[in-house]
């Protein structure tokens, strides 16, 4: 069943749904399990329960989408620590997302009232409880990032949820990790569902710190990043090994402001003459291991 914005709803294997965009030609979450990947690849990673002993804990949401990484959060939160009181910041492109979401009740598996709070957010824009305060940021998120920067907002815990660097660029560049750096609290977290070298290696370049997240299903594993390397799980030797060949020369977007194929262009020319090892090479010498 389609509807008009171009978004399929897909049933995943833990039987919540996800969404299959026809303009970027994926889906918004694993097939293994919308749900789990939430949990497994962005609240897990960022200590969520253990964050929420906190009074106050403040979650930046990159990319927002159907809301499901938010939800799970919240829930997570509040099994932990009813009395936590959550400062929401979401960044979305394209607010039919959330909306559409909300009105084929895909948030209606959480416990309640995250649903009911997340339709207002993505109906209002904005949400105030005791609990809660939320803010749905409309538009490209390098250009809302700045101006969340320059608000001194520090967050414990930062998703970053695009999708698939070849398909968007733009949110995995250097330039854009640093202003997601500049958003993070001195031990806060950072997880991303991708394990891709160039994604490494960019966070690696804007001041993080990085290590391995388990894998949901079939997908690879994903990414988790903070200032301080003390509680991160580490690096494979060959995902160490990875971030030395072609594959991890990174994103870059100096002005925050190029197109997609710009940016994709620039990489392309910078691997054509790199020194380092092809990915193809490494590859082959890892290929008859399957551990990432």
């Amino acid at each position: 069943m389609h509807n008009s914005n171009g978004f399929t709803p897909q049933l995943t294997a833990d039987g919540s749904f996800t969404f299959f965009s026809t303009e970027f030609g994926e889906a918004f979450h694993s097939s293994q399990g919308a749900k789990e990947e939430a949990l497994l690849k962005f609240v897990e990673p960022c200590q969520l329960a253990h964050k929420a002993q906190q009074p106050v804990l403040q979650l930046l949401d990159v990319c927002y989408g159907l809301g499901y990484n938010t939800a799970a959060a919240l829930e997570v939160i509040w099994a932990n620590n009813p009395n936590c009181r959550v400062e929401l910041i979401a960044l979305e492109l394209d607010p039919t997302v959330p909306r559409t979401a909300i009105s084929q009740n895909l948030l209606s598996t959480w416990s309640s009232p995250i649903p009911q709070w997340l339709e207002i957010m993505a109906t209002s824009l904005c949400l105030q409880t005791n609990q809660l305060s939320a803010e749905l940021r409309l538009g490209d998120a390098r250009e809302t990032i700045q101006q969340l920067r320059q608000s001194n907002f520090q967050a414990d815990a930062i998703f970053l949820d695009p999708f698939s660097p070849p398909r968007c660029p733009q949110l995995w560049t250097v330039e854009f990790f640093q202003q997601l750096a500049g958003c993070c609290a001195t031990d806060g977290k950072l997880a991303t569902y991708s394990c891709a070298a160039s994604v490494r290696h960019a966070l690696l370049a804007a001041g993080f710190k990085i290590g391995s997240t388990s894998q949901v299903g079939a997908r690879q594993p994903g990414t988790v990043a903070s200032f301080t390397a003390t509680d991160l799980p580490t690096l494979s030797v060959r995902s160490e090994e990875h971030l030395q060949t072609r594959a991890a020369i990174p994103h870059r977007d100096p002005h925050l402001s190029d197109p997609a194929a710009v940016i994709l262009e620039r990489r392309r020319l910078e691997q054509q003459e790199s020194s380092l090892e092809p990915t193809s090479r490494w590859q082959k010498r890892w290929s008859n291991l399957k551990s990432y």
